[in-house]
């Protein structure tokens, strides 16, 4: 069913990565699905996540991107918490894929959740371990297990192969089980503002690039609903921020803000914010 993903494939833009290579990748539209996808695919991508600049990897806090994240961090691990608190579960139990160094599953551990995580990065699990929270390597540990939520944190984005792995996901699930996946918009107004530039292309690593309609579509082939739709407001003024920088080579906050502000005041008509939560269960 991947090949789904790569047919009627059509010139979109050509983006570069600002954060590790300095390559330039094609960004194709398929017209079927209404998503973006990134082109050619390294044959190694884990070299591409190998930099300081990677903050969800090393809890870096020496830039003001790095210190501005921690503080925005700070209060959506609070969101978070409350939207898996708001679900009825049988245990309590959440799987987090894409879990970086572990603040998610630790605030979850300090809430009563019973908490397991997956992330490929070890230099990020090492991280996570001294905070207490143990972390595996790939999907495989948890084959004859399944969860009441499973949480992907900006992290759908990177999969290669997309059908094969959101199956895996919902064998993983219990019945009525509630997948959350959090995913940059490239419909949003500050992902046209910027074009190329846009911070959430994050070419290479970011190898799918989603509008509603996509997540809808692809969901729908593994017979899987979403079910609603949550803004996560914050993302445009943080992807401005890098996004300006990456436009000039200058960081230009008061620029930056103005273009999240306006991003977020469009898609309260639109519903295209700069990164969407989408809520999906089995149908």
């Amino acid at each position: 069913m991947n090949e789904k993903l790569y047919h009627n494939l059509k010139d979109y833009l050509i983006c570069k990565d600002h954060t590790v290579s300095k390559e330039t990748y094609n960004v194709l539209l398929n017209t079927e699905f209404d998503m973006l996808v990134t082109q050619p695919i390294p044959n190694d991508l884990s070299k591409y996540y190998k930099s300081d600049n990677y903050i969800s990897h090393t809890d870096s806090k020496k830039t003001l991107f790095d210190k501005l994240y921690h503080i925005v961090k700070k209060y959506t691990l609070k969101q978070k918490l409350n939207l898996l608190n708001s679900f009825r579960t049988e245990e309590k139990t959440v799987l987090d894929i894409g879990a970086g160094t572990g603040d998610f599953l630790l605030t979850c551990k300090k809430n009563n959740w019973k908490i397991f995580g997956v992330e490929p990065s070890k230099n990020a699990r090492e991280i996570a371990f001294k905070k207490n929270i143990t972390l595996q390597k790939d999907l495989s540990h948890y084959t004859n297990k399944q969860f009441d939520v499973i949480t992907l944190w900006h992290v759908l984005e990177h999969i290669p192969n997309l059908i094969e792995y959101i199956n895996e996901l919902k064998k993983l699930l219990k019945p009525n089980g509630i997948l959350i996946i959090a995913v940059p918009n490239f419909k949003s107004y500050d992902a046209k503002h910027y074009k190329e530039f846009w911070a959430g292309y994050d070419v290479p690593r970011h190898i799918w690039h989603f509008s509603q309609t996509s997540i809808k579509k692809t969901f729908s082939l593994i017979n899987m609903n979403v079910t609603k739709t949550i803004p996560m407001k914050f993302d445009s003024f943080y992807v401005s921020l890098l996004s300006e920088k990456y436009k000039s080579g200058k960081n230009k906050p008061i620029s930056a803000f103005l273009t999240g502000l306006r991003s977020n005041l469009k898609a309260k008509h639109s519903g295209e914010y700069s990164s969407l939560i989408y809520i999906i269960k089995n149908i």
